[in-house]
């Protein structure tokens, strides 16, 4: 046989076994599609279970590493950090934000890290929960979940990292309550100045700018007010929610369908295809009392971009924040630009805060394949330097002292014990002696 004849021998036989795997996966695709899905595949433990709101605990695994984006493996760090770490999603989306693939996994990364990672999951809202505003979020539920955490964990102090209003949610309990307790806070692609881009958010905010005029004319000489409004209409529902995420790479939202075609043999990109496109079309209602805060009192005035923001009753000073503050932006989001989130390094009253620009657009930045060697890694390393004990240090410390201190009164008193007992029995010898000598003069 020629290579000319091998070749095409060769050549027929991954076509056939391609065209296998195409009808396989299409098969799979087409009515087992839940068998395809890779996410939420990391267990954890319910520290809170509430009538929305929950707490989930991702303990150690007993495996030794863990897989990586590029397919490569990195070992379990079991020495774990002191301070827990708590991350916190956003509105509208599922927890399988931090959890997409196994491979590509926020919480299972951070924890071969070496920390003790806890989830708030807002759960799935529905018509009963339109009415939470700000308030019932920043305040009230995640001071809930962070009392449970602490408690669990046996630690007071924690580090909050949040991604788009999760990050804000994490800057308004801050705002609110100062907690002491907060060491370190990141935050991922979080609006703060929505005037100062050209994004998504900032054509939104101009438009209720624009509409602010009127609305306030119309409040003048009639009943309507924005804060009478049912917070149930202002709900988005779930496929609205999702369209907005869509719209943030609209290109990437209709050529995904080709990229599905022309890959179909490859069952990994299928998986991960399957994995993704179940996220994204399975977001969650917004709830209209956060909408109805936001515009009437965040979007309209741009007041996080001045670092004092009111809602009801409610008053969240930014610019009292002392945490130390690690800010992160997507290079190419067209929803949250990167000015638009540096502004809160500029507001805060922090000493230890930065602010860092990477790649990827809104949900790139957080769940893409680059987002763990950047986002990931640096915030791990960032969080790690700054979440060591220094009462344990200062315990270990005073345990050397003790420690020294007892072997050094042990070896003096092993030192004179050891010359005490020569000089006993010279003593001893010595009065022997003596009465030998008297018995030996008696005896003469």
């Amino acid at each position: 046989m020629n290579q000319l004849t091998k070749r095409l021998v060769h050549q027929g036989l991954a076509l056939n076994q391609r065209l296998s795997a195409t009808a396989a996966n299409s098969v799979d695709w087409l009515f087992k599609r839940d068998t395809l899905i890779q996410s939420g595949r990391t267990w954890f433990e319910l520290v809170l279970d509430g009538d929305l709101m929950s707490v989930r605990y991702y303990d150690l695994p007993e495996d030794d590493e863990i897989e990586l984006t590029d397919g490569s493996r990195m070992r379990i760090q079991r020495n774990q950090h002191a301070v827990p770490l708590v991350l916190v999603p956003p509105l509208g989306v599922t927890t399988e934000t931090f959890d997409l693939l196994p491979h590509r996994s926020l919480v299972r990364y951070l924890v071969a890290r070496g920390f003790k990672v806890y989830l708030i999951d807002w759960g799935k809202p529905k018509k009963e929960h339109a009415h939470l505003g700000l308030k019932d979020y920043s305040h009230d539920m995640m001071g809930e979940a962070l009392e449970r955490i602490r408690r669990h964990s046996g630690s007071e102090d924690l580090s909050l990292m949040g991604w788009c209003m999760g990050g804000l949610l994490c800057l308004l309990y801050q705002g609110q309550l100062r907690d002491k307790h907060i060491r370190n806070l990141v935050t991922v692609a979080s609006p703060i100045d929505i005037e100062g881009g050209t994004g998504l958010v900032a054509g939104l905010s101009g438009v209720a700018q624009a509409l602010n005029g009127p609305a306030a004319l119309v409040s003048n000489y009639s009943s309507f007010r924005l804060n009478t409004l049912d917070p149930a209409r202002l709900s988005l529902p779930p496929w609205m929610t999702t369209l907005v995420f869509k719209m943030t790479d609209p290109v990437s939202s209709v050529t995904t369908y080709w990229d599905l075609v022309t890959g179909l043999w490859d069952r990994e990109f299928v998986e991960s295809y399957s994995t993704t496109s179940d996220y994204l079309n399975n977001m969650l209602m917004y709830p209209g009392g956060v909408l109805k805060d936001m515009t009437a009192s965040v979007v309209t005035d741009n007041q996080l971009a001045k670092g004092r923001v009111k809602f009801g009753d409610q008053v969240a000073r930014l610019d009292t924040i002392e945490t130390n503050l690690l800010a992160f932006a997507g290079a190419t989001d067209n929803l949250v630009q990167p000015e638009m989130a540096e502004k809160i390094v500029d507001i805060v009253a922090s000493k230890d805060k930065e602010f860092r620009v990477a790649p990827g657009g809104h949900m790139g930045v957080i769940i893409g394949s680059k987002a763990q060697n950047a986002v990931w890694a640096e915030s791990a390393e960032w969080l790690a330097q700054r979440s060591g004990s220094t009462q344990a240090k200062a315990k270990v410390k005073a345990k050397t002292k003790t420690k020294t201190k007892t072997k050094t009164k042990t070896k003096a008193k092993a030192k004179a014990k050891a010359k005490a007992k020569p000089k006993a029995k010279t003593k001893i010898k010595t009065k022997a002696r003596a009465k030998a000598r008297r018995r030996a003069s008696t005896a003469n």
